[in-house]
């Protein structure tokens, strides 16, 4: 079992190499139709798994394409990272599709429009509340 700090600068080491492949080392062309980049890496404790979580933008029928295509290329990534990366043993690759960025958009849009449908402070309403009590 490999300590957390060590854990850490695998994924962070990984997260820099998987993002400079998908720049310039994955020649599948599925994975130029969404502008793809990598939010996370989870490494498991004992360094043989790691989940890639990436971020895609572009319509459904790119991300959905984007995803076929990097999980087509994971024997290569992972062979890419064998080469990069000195470990005893090069980690499985799993890409995961990171919707945050999304779901954050989505979550700020409604609290800005709650903000907006809420009256001002200060107007008749709240004076009313007061005087009826």
């Amino acid at each position: 079992m490999a300590t957390n700090r060590r854990v850490s600068r695998v994924a962070e080491l990984i997260k820099r190499e998987v993002s400079q492949m998908l720049l310039n080392g994955i020649k599948d062309d599925r994975v130029g139709t969404g502008m793809v980049s990598v939010t996370d890496v989870d490494v498991s404790g004992d360094l043989q798994h790691a989940k890639i979580f990436v971020s895609i933008y572009g319509t459904e029928e790119a991300k959905a394409e984007t995803m076929a295509g990097l999980k087509s290329a994971t024997g290569y990534v992972r062979s890419e990272l064998g080469a990069r990366v000195r470990l005893r043993r090069t980690p499985e690759v799993i890409f995961v599709e990171d919707d945050s960025l999304e779901r954050g958009t989505k979550l700020l849009s409604l609290l800005n429009q709650l903000k907006q449908d809420r009256p001002p402070e200060g107007t008749d309403a709240d004076n009313q509340e007061l005087t009826d009590e």
